[in-house]
C-alpha cells in the first residue's frame, strides 16, 4: 500500500512542478497592450483581404480562360 501512495504523492508533486513552471513561463511572455493588438489585427486583416483578392482575381482569370477553351 505505502508503494501505491508514494506514487500518488510523486504524481502530485510532478503536476505541482509542472504548474509552478508554466506560471513562471507566462510572466515572461510579453503580452501587448491595446493599441498593439488592434494594430497587429489590423494587419492580419489587410493582409487576408489583400491575399482572398489576389486569389480572386487569379481564379476567374483561369476560369475565363477554360471557359474560352472548352466553348
Amino acid at each position: 500500500m505505502s508503494v501505491a501512495k508514494s506514487e500518488k504523492t510523486g504524481f502530485i508533486e510532478r503536476v505541482k512542478k509542472q504548474y509552478r513552471g508554466v506560471v513562471a513561463e507566462l510572466k515572461k511572455v510579453h503580452w501587448p497592450n491595446r493599441k498593439e493588438v488592434v494594430s497587429y489585427t489590423t494587419v492580419v486583416l489587410v493582409s487576408v483581404v489583400l491575399v482572398a483578392a489576389v486569389i480572386w482575381i487569379f481564379d476567374s482569370g483561369v476560369s475565363f480562360l477554360m471557359k474560352l477553351i472548352i466553348e
